[in-house]
């Protein structure tokens, strides 16, 4: 999941190589965490959230077939 979210991230910024994901595991949960750049922020969250949103719902689609949790924050 962590490749995933580095793959969709990087394909979006302008700085592919600040693009950062770290996991928080907890039992059924997972947070992951995305850290881009200051100049890449508005790209990654998109116009009134949709990127995320859209983001979120592909990490969500993987999850269900892994039977597990998964929260996307995006980090400044």
């Amino acid at each position: 999941m962590k490749e995933l979210i580095t793959y969709i991230a990087r394909a979006l910024v302008d700085h592919p190589d600040e693009v950062k994901v770290f996991e928080v595991d907890g039992g059924r949960t997972s947070i992951f965490e995305l850290r881009v750049s200051k100049q890449d922020i508005g790209k990654v969250i998109g116009k009134e959230g949709k990127t995320a949103k859209a983001m979120r719902t592909i990490i969500s689609a993987a999850a269900s077939k892994l039977r597990k949790n998964y929260i996307l924050e995006i980090m400044e």
